[in-house]
């Protein structure tokens, strides 16, 4: 074989292994997979799935799963951001915010839970329906998250509005675990408040004022959705394919056998929290929750308005807002 024959023979071999190298190096390995969620019953299934292990039985010995809790949605959304969280449940709020300042990177997955808060009154105080909430304080867990959204709405419809938007509703973000005290002193008047601190608060003698299907939409609209970092399904389809089964699977068990399922979360709560829910408090919470995969998509654009409307974010979301 002539000299210059050997030599193109040389680059091609050399151009043949950079080319089969690029290719089996392009896309890496997948050895872990990492979810975000928050300790609370309204996230039913990220608790029931970390209590039983079904996702990680699902996804084989070579596909560890890490679990990650957040206290608020913001934190949650930043994790997302930056990649340390690939799935996450979250609020529909800051799932709707995380999409639109995020231009689409971040997606609505999945139903997980509706409905979940009730509006609730300082015993004594003369509140019977939301008209009467003029001229007074209200508590809501979270400037900007869903209860706020469904106050501001209810505020709205009854031709109230708050005290930032000229009204004279005073709307007070609260910690949940603060409300009791507060009202004790008389310093809110109501509050709208999530599961399961709406059973909690009533146990000890605050009164309901609305009940969850009066809070907005018959109570049908999403408290709870599952989004997805949109690169992390585009990678990865058959991961966010094996868990969404595991997802459902969960949803099914919670309404078949809610008792046992409801044990089983609990005793979650208390190995991540140190503290588990009074037995009857949780079966009286779960009772104004709904688990639900499918997406109320009238409510999820409902909010997306009111969080327009009041500058939470600068635009409505496209269809990008929806992973499938």
């Amino acid at each position: 074989m002539k000299l210059s024959h050997l030599i193109k023979s040389a680059i091609l071999g050399a151009a043949l292994l950079l080319f089969t190298s690029g290719c089996g190096s392009s896309k890496k390995e997948l050895t872990e997979i990492h979810i975000g969620y928050f300790n609370n019953i309204t996230h039913a299934q990220a608790l029931l799935m970390k209590s039983e292990g079904s996702l990680e039985n699902s996804l084989g010995e070579k596909l560890s799963v890490t679990w990650t809790s957040f206290n608020a949605g913001p934190a949650e959304v930043e994790a997302l951001f930056s990649g340390d969280i690939d799935i996450g449940y979250i609020g529909p709020v800051p799932a709707i915010t995380a999409n639109v300042k995020s231009k689409g990177d971040i997606a609505v997955l999945s139903g997980a839970t509706k409905a979940g808060a009730v509006l609730i009154r300082r015993a004594g105080t003369d509140i019977s329906s939301v008209a009467d909430l003029s001229g007074k304080t209200i508590a809501i867990p979270q400037l900007g998250n869903t209860q706020h959204l469904c106050l501001l709405q209810l505020l709205s419809e009854n031709g109230l509005s708050p005290t930032t938007a000229g009204g004279d509703v005073t709307v007070s973000a609260a910690a949940n675990a603060d409300v009791a005290n507060l009202m004790e002193r008389g310093d809110i008047d109501a509050a709208l408040v999530p599961e399961p601190w709406g059973a909690t608060l009533l146990a000890q003698g605050a009164e309901l004022v609305l009940d969850y299907d009066e809070i907005y939409m018959n109570g049908t609209y999403d408290v709870a959705v599952v989004v997805v970092r949109t690169a992390f399904q585009k990678e990865h389809p058959e991961i966010v394919d094996a868990f969404l089964k595991e997802h459902e699977a969960a949803t099914a068990r919670l309404l078949e056998d809610t008792e046992s399922s409801l044990t089983l979360i609990n005793q979650e709560i208390n190995t991540a929290t140190g503290k588990s829910l009074d037995a009857q408090i949780l079966t009286d919470a779960f009772t104004r929750i709904l688990p639900d995969t499918e997406l109320n998509r009238e409510a999820m654009n409902g909010f997306a308005e009111i969080s327009l409307a009041q500058g939470f974010i600068s635009a409505l979301p496209d269809n990008s807002l929806y992973a499938r």
